[in-house]
């Protein structure tokens, strides 16, 4: 976390509000869950409720859209009822709230409820609701922030599925992991389902195999899964699976850059024997990433890695239009990995 700075409103100083994970929220009088990934956006409002429930399971929840707003709402919600029980008022739509919403709810900051928790959805879409949020960070209120950033690179999906096994003290190959990555590479909300569903229905530790036993019609057409087998040296494999993948309606561009990715960090890693750990955090990456390119590394040399870079590059060239058939490009290329021959020979 970054450390803490000052803000001046009404020549008083405040600290800026913490950032806490969505993976662990906790309650705070106003709670700000900002960007645009929604599921973790949804997790993070589900874990505030079952942090409260838990303290006291006669909690009172209301939902009110910001863009909807009733005058007052807000302050008739959030304050005490006769016989005291907790108060969770769920904002849904800030980025787009009226402006009784938005007048009332920076007064609401000077003024929070004692026993009332207030979690404010915006999504980042626009602008609105700007003073809102300048006025939450800047410290009024008592609050804290849950960010929930957009998770497009495939780093950052590898890094959210490892995490679902985490949090749920289960075990997940790194093949497996990034089998599971690449058949749902298009849409979080179904690799976190198809998290949810091997961590809820397979005993003991998730393979490859159950992977593919799950999911297999999904992940025989991966850019990755292409690029894993052909790197082992499986030549007949990899170019049938990277037939089914072109009839699937995969993209040569997004394949080729696959297969450099993987490239890319094999020579990062090749001929270091510092470890894992330590090599890692040298070089940016994570500790599975880094055991992984030394798996992938087995039976390659200097000549051989460079060839295939070589291959790779010029792959990236013709399938971005520098050659008329992408098609017969892509296949040149595989052919040199997977044999680590140059092509013809």
């Amino acid at each position: 976390m970054a450390a803490p700075r000052t803000s001046s409103r009404g020549g008083a100083k405040t600290a800026k509000i913490p950032q806490v994970s969505w993976r662990d929220p906790r309650p705070a009088p106003v709670v700000l869950v900002f960007g645009p990934e929604e599921v973790c956006a949804e997790r993070a409002i589900a874990g505030v409720r079952d942090y409260l429930r838990a303290e006291d399971p006669a909690l009172e929840v209301t939902d009110v859209r910001a863009d909807d707003y009733a005058p007052g709402t807000l302050l008739s919600l959030t304050s005490p009822s006769l016989f005291g029980e907790p108060r969770l008022v769920r904002v849904s739509g800030v980025e787009k709230c009226s402006d009784a919403f938005l007048q009332e709810a920076v007064s609401y900051l000077d003024h929070p409820q004692e026993g009332a928790t207030v979690v404010l959805r915006h999504t980042g879409a626009s602008v609105r609701g700007k003073k809102l949020l300048d006025a939450l960070r800047a410290g009024t209120g008592d609050g804290i922030e849950i960010p929930c950033a957009a998770i497009k690179r495939d780093g950052d999906r590898v890094d959210f599925a490892a995490g679902e096994f985490k949090a749920a003290q289960k075990r997940i190959a790194p093949p497996a992991l990034r089998a599971l990555v690449s058949a749902f590479a298009d849409d979080l909300t179904e690799l976190a389902a198809a998290c949810q569903q091997l961590i809820g229905d397979v005993e003991g530790d998730v393979t490859e195999d159950v992977v593919t036993k799950y999911y297999g019609g999904r992940v025989e057409v991966s850019a990755f899964v292409v690029a894993d087998t052909a790197i082992a040296g499986r030549y007949g494999e990899a170019l049938v699976a990277l037939r089914h993948a072109l009839a699937s309606g995969a993209d040569p561009v997004p394949m080729v850059a696959a297969f450099a990715m993987k490239l890319r960090t094999m020579a990062r890693v090749a001929g270091n024997r510092e470890p894992s750990r330590q090599l890692a955090q040298r070089l940016g990456m994570k500790d599975w990433q880094v055991d992984r390119a030394r798996r992938d590394l087995a039976g390659w040399n200097e000549r051989s890695l460079g060839m295939a870079i070589q291959a790779t590059a010029r792959a990236d060239a013709e399938v971005k239009g520098a050659a008329r058939d992408p098609i017969f490009a892509l296949e040149r290329m595989l052919t040199v990995i997977a044999t680590r021959q140059p092509f013809g020979e």
